[in-house]
């Protein structure tokens, strides 16, 4: 019997609510393992994590059998819980609603890989709207601005 074979790699991009969220760095490592859990439960695979005190990267190769929306919608649930457990902020912690999915081929994985890893980097020449905006256009994907993320830049 034939078996199903699938390379499914995509790029969610997501940002904080509020001001009053913005990511503590200090606690990356500790968030970044939590959301690691979330996606290997789901039986696919973290490639690359990273974020900034106000949005988050996330490199997934996801199971076919599992819905890309489902899984996201799963990592922010997940992760603000975790966040909110673990009393990181004052008041409560909460993810904006919507996100960014992107999709890649394998040849373009390492090129994608150490964009996400070089995110302070990248920030110190580039807004979130900036970066945000660009993968929209880059990826031809129509928008309104007035339906995009609050951005705090």
């Amino acid at each position: 019997m034939p078996k199903t074979h699938t390379q499914i790699y995509i790029q969610y991009i997501f940002t904080v609510k509020g001001r009053k969220n913005f990511l503590l760095l200090e606690n990356n490592d500790m968030l970044h393992k939590y959301i690691r859990g979330i996606v290997e439960k789901r039986k696919s695979s973290l490639l690359a994590i990273n974020n900034t005190a106000d949005h988050m990267h996330i490199l997934v190769s996801i199971d076919p059998n599992y819905s890309f929306s489902k899984l996201i919608q799963e990592i922010k649930a997940g992760s603000s819980k975790y966040i909110n457990d673990q009393k990181w902020l004052t008041g409560k912690f909460q993810w904006q609603s919507g996100y960014g999915a992107f999709s890649y081929s394998k040849s373009h994985l390492n090129n994608v890989i150490n964009y996400i890893n070089d995110q302070e980097h990248h920030h110190q020449k580039k807004t979130f709207r900036q970066e945000y905006i660009d993968f929209l256009e880059k990826f031809r994907v129509e928008y309104d601005e007035k339906n995009l993320f609050e951005f705090y830049d």
